[in-house]
């Protein structure tokens, strides 16, 4: 016979075991995080956002996820990626141009030490962290064959890193490419937007904790040079041979069919050198070169289908939050056009580089096996030997149907499709978002998924609090957030966005980096919008809301001295 005490002595120890199993499934819960980022692409380059490059795995997750149409980057790689990264405005972290110290802490080039990275505060929630594509957020210079790792990512809070740390190089022999906190050479038969597909994979089947896993997969694609492997640029022979024009158009009705843009936003005319396609010259040249920007494009498609399908084979898709975005608008930098000569080397000085041996220029001089690098106006582009970019009037089609590019705060530069793809939370599957969001968002919703805690020091230094606001709600319904303005700045081109009013200026391009010696902002030379109406920023409103252009300007610059754009530095010389 049981005594009275031990069958309740059971019984506690029942519910005990029942608590921490729910407990222990309550775990198992967190989702598995991927953010996706792609470089130098435009609003509409890719398949569910209109475009007529194949990108069937990027449109499978659209299709069975969510597609916002309002969000937004900050106009550059590396100040993009500091934002992404920390859930900060690019000053915040101290990136507020480039990888150069100029002086001001907002733009030392370098991600602060007040900060603190994604993997970093997603460790407080038991994940396990990994990343494989460019870093880009502390410097590197070129030939510095013993550089300080203070912030490279496995100081940054990731378990195990691939990539590169440098922002720019060749696709068959990038330079900086590392394996955890080692330079290493390429493989033999290497292309570097496979290597980051595959690399994902690998560390997804390896990956056999408990523990949830975050993984940032940073592409270089599409960003120049323009080199892809021949099978994916054969694809689309011809296909661009009606020229950019005709292109752009044909974006923008797609565009409107699909439900991405309104009707009543006019397309945006070409900006300044920007030619006509019937006045263009090497006709020819330029089509061949957006056929390689597609192939690039394609292909990180295909690795994408590659990272889902091992999600599949592992049981983890349902449970894993996937995102996908681009780091600014299209790129009309026209790399290599400037060249009068194709090479800046002697041939017959060339021979192979030896296996193993490092190449540390973002533009190489030689190939692996000892050809030449070719780059200037007219090389057809592709193979390891060439290095060039594309023309402006491309990507002015890839940014349909905004106005300017990289660099710009306008719509041009700062737009990016946002996929987000959950199917265990996203149950209102093939919707758009239209709520406007911002990179500072990003840390915010993954906080909020993972229950991590974003601490308010780390290593004795205050951390600057979290700037976004969870897109958790948006996941549920398409009800707007609870937000105010947020803020833009990059080389002088500055913008703020409330509400469905957007206020942005160019800057004297003689004098962009600059403000006055005051460090006071000038509060006239702004362009009012409405984006409900014209979010091709079409029509300017300024002059007919002088009292909101005035306290939209005022806002900006309290901001700006807030978030460390002012003061703001005067370049070296």
């Amino acid at each position: 016979m049981v005594s009275r005490k031990t069958r309740i002595l059971i019984f506690l120890g029942v519910v005990l075991f029942v608590i921490g199993c729910s407990q222990l499934k309550e775990e198992k819960k967190k989702p598995n995080i991927i953010l996706i980022m792609s470089d130098d692409m435009g609003y509409s380059d890719i398949g569910c956002y209109g475009s007529e490059i194949k990108t069937p795995n990027l449109d499978a997750l659209a299709g069975n996820g969510l597609r916002y149409t309002q969000f937004y980057n900050t106009s550059r790689c590396c100040p993009t990626r500091a934002s992404l990264l920390t859930g900060l405005y690019p000053h915040q972290a101290g990136i507020g141009h480039m990888m150069r110290d100029r002086g001001a802490d907002g733009y030392r080039g370098d991600l602060s030490e007040n900060s603190l990275t994604i993997a970093q505060v997603l460790k407080t929630a038991g994940y396990s962290t990994y990343m494989a594509g460019k870093w880009h957020v502390t410097p590197l210079l070129p030939g510095n064959k013993n550089p300080s790792k203070h912030n490279w990512p496995l100081q940054r809070g990731f378990d195990r890193f691939f990539g590169t740390i440098h922002g720019a190089g060749s696709f068959y022999d990038p330079n900086s490419l590392t394996s955890g906190n080692t330079f290493i050479a390429p493989a033999e038969d290497f292309y570097y937007t496979d290597a980051i597909s595959d690399t994902v994979v690998s560390f997804i089947n390896d990956h056999s904790s408990e523990n949830p896993f975050f993984m940032y997969v940073a592409y270089t694609a599409a960003h120049w040079p323009l080199q892809a492997p021949p099978k994916d640029i054969a694809k689309y022979k011809g296909v661009y041979n009606k020229g950019w024009d005709e292109l752009r158009k044909e974006r923008y009705q797609r565009m409107i069919r699909m439900g991405i843009i309104e009707e009543q936003w006019k397309m945006s005319e070409p900006t300044p050198g920007d030619n006509k396609w019937e006045d263009t010259e090497m006709k020819d040249w330029q089509a061949a070169c957006m056929e390689v920007y597609a192939a690039m494009i394609d292909n990180m498609d295909q690795g994408i289908g590659r990272i889902v399908a091992e999600l599949e084979r592992k049981g983890e898709l349902d449970n894993t939050l996937i995102l996908f975005l681009q780091d600014n608008g299209a790129c009309a930098e026209q790399w290599g056009f400037w060249r009068e000569n194709e090479i800046d080397v002697d041939p017959d000085t060339l021979k192979p580089m030896d296996k193993g041996e490092l190449q540390y220029r973002m533009q190489p001089k030689q190939t692996r096996d000892g050809r030449p690098v070719r780059s200037a106006r007219g090389v057809y582009s592709g193979a390891a030997d060439t290095y060039v970019g594309y023309d402006i009037g491309w990507a002015n089609a890839s940014n349909t149907p905004f106005r300017m590019y990289k660099h710009w705060v306008n719509e041009g530069g700062i737009s990016t499709p946002l996929i987000v793809h959950w199917p265990e939370k996203i149950k209102t599957t093939g919707e758009f978002r239209n709520q406007y969001g911002h990179l500072i968002d990003v840390m915010a919703t993954f906080v909020d998924v993972s229950g991590a805690t974003y601490p308010k020091t780390q290593n004795g230094k205050e951390i600057i609090p979290m700037q976004g606001v969870s897109l958790l709600p948006t996941f549920e319904n398409n009800e707007q957030l609870s937000r105010g303005a947020v803020y833009w700045e990059h080389e002088g081109n500055r913008a703020i966005r409330n509400g469905k009013w957007k206020l942005v200026s160019k800057p004297d391009l003689s004098n962009s980096f600059v403000f006055d010696k005051q460090d006071q902002i000038n509060l006239t030379d702004w362009q009012l919008y409405n984006m409900e109406e014209d979010r091709t920023e079409i029509n300017d409103l300024s002059s007919q809301n002088p009292d909101l252009v005035s306290q939209m300007a005022q806002d900006w610059y309290q901001w700006a001295k807030d978030a460390k754009v002012i003061p703001k530095p005067i370049p070296k010389k």
